[in-house]
C-alpha cells in the first residue's frame, strides 16, 4: 500500500498530518482512528479497503504524527478540524464519491461530521462508535459538576497508568500480544499497531506517539450536543459493532436506529476491535454497504 504524508496547520494552532493514496479516481475514503491509536495502525484493514478506494487517512490531535497541540481541543472541535483538513487536501482527488469510515472516538467524531456536514459524504460506516448513552452523558455532567468525575473514571485512570516504554518492537508485541483491547487481534494488526503508533524513546527503545494523558484527556471528556446530532445525521449509515463490545455501545447500537431512519446496525462476531482480530471480513464489509453491493 503506496501512502503519502500529509500535513495541515489548522485554525486551532497545531498541525494535523495523516497519510493519503495517491488520486486514482476510486471513489475516497476519509477514515478516522480510534483513541490512542492511529490510522495506519489499521493497515491491514485499509490494505484491503485501498483496493476499492483512495484513502485519506487522518491522526486526530496528540496522535500519530499529528502535534500534541496543548491541552486537548474536544470532541466536536476535532471533527471540525479533521474536516478542517480534509477540504484542504480533497480536491487533488477530484469529484469522485467521497465515503466516510472511523472506529470509537472516530466513529464518534465521524457521526458529528455527518450531522454538520450532510452533503460531504454519500454514505458512512462507523466500526463500534463509542456513542455515550444519555444516562452516561447526564452522570457525567452531575459528577464533573461536584468534582467527582475522574474519581470514578476507570478508562481515563487506566490510561494515565499505560506502560509508555518498551525496549524494541519485539518486546511490545510481546508484552502486548492476547492482552487488554489486543485480546484476539490478528497478528498483523498487531504489528502494524507497534510499528505505526510508537515511535523512538529519548532514552532508547519506543514510546507510545500518543501520551497516555492525551487518552485520558478524550476519556475524561464528551461531545456536545451528541445525541441531537446522532438524530439529525441524514447521510445514509451502518453501524458495525462487535456483539462482545462494551455493553454502552451495543446500547447505543440499538438506541440510534430507533430515532434515525438512515441509521442501520448490525452486530458482528468479535469484540471493540473486531476490525482488528478480522481486518479481510471487516473490509468486505465495509466495501459491499458503500459500494451499494
Amino acid at each position: 500500500m503506496n501512502l503519502q504524508p500529509w500535513a495541515h496547520t489548522c485554525s486551532a494552532g497545531f498541525t494535523l498530518r495523516g497519510w493519503h493514496s495517491a488520486p486514482s479516481g476510486k471513489p475516497l475514503l476519509h477514515f478516522l482512528h480510534g483513541n490512542g491509536f492511529c490510522g495506519r495502525a489499521y493497515e491491514p484493514l485499509l490494505r484491503h479497503l485501498a483496493e476499492q478506494f483512495d484513502l485519506w487517512i487522518s491522526d486526530a490531535q496528540g496522535h500519530g504524527d499529528s502535534d500534541h497541540g496543548g491541552r486537548f481541543v474536544g470532541w466536536n472541535r476535532s471533527a471540525e478540524l479533521a474536516v478542517e483538513a480534509f477540504e484542504a487536501g480533497r480536491a487533488a482527488f477530484g469529484e469522485v464519491p467521497r465515503f466516510a469510515l472511523g472506529h470509537s472516538f472516530g466513529g464518534v467524531l465521524s457521526s458529528l461530521i455527518l450531522a454538520r456536514q450532510p452533503a460531504l459524504f454519500q454514505r458512512a460506516v462507523l466500526l463500534d462508535p463509542v456513542l455515550f448513552t444519555p444516562n452516561m452523558l447526564r452522570l457525567k455532567q452531575v459528577l464533573g459538576a461536584l468534582g467527582l468525575y475522574d474519581r470514578f473514571n476507570d478508562k481515563a485512570k487506566r490510561a494515565r497508568a499505560r506502560r509508555n516504554h518498551w525496549a524494541d518492537a519485539d518486546e511490545a508485541r510481546s508484552r502486548l500480544r492476547g492482552r487488554g483491547i489486543f485480546k484476539n487481534w490478528d497478528e498483523s494488526a498487531l504489528i502494524a499497531y507497534v510499528d505505526n503508533a510508537m515511535k523512538p524513546h529519548p532514552e532508547g527503545g519506543l514510546q507510545l506517539k500518543c501520551h497516555p494523558t492525551r487518552e485520558a484527556e478524550i476519556f475524561s471528556t464528551a461531545p456536545k450536543g451528541l445525541w441531537r446530532a446522532l438524530r439529525q445525521v441524514r447521510t445514509p449509515s451502518t453501524l458495525i459493532y462487535g456483539q462482545d463490545s462494551y455493553p454502552f455501545v451495543l446500547d447505543s447500537a440499538r438506541r440510534w436506529p430507533r430515532l434515525n431512519p438512515q441509521v442501520q446496525a448490525r452486530a458482528v462476531e468479535g469484540g471493540h476491535c473486531f476490525m482488528q482480530e478480522r481486518p479481510q471480513a471487516t473490509a468486505r464489509l465495509v466495501q459491499d454497504y458503500l459500494l451499494g453491493h
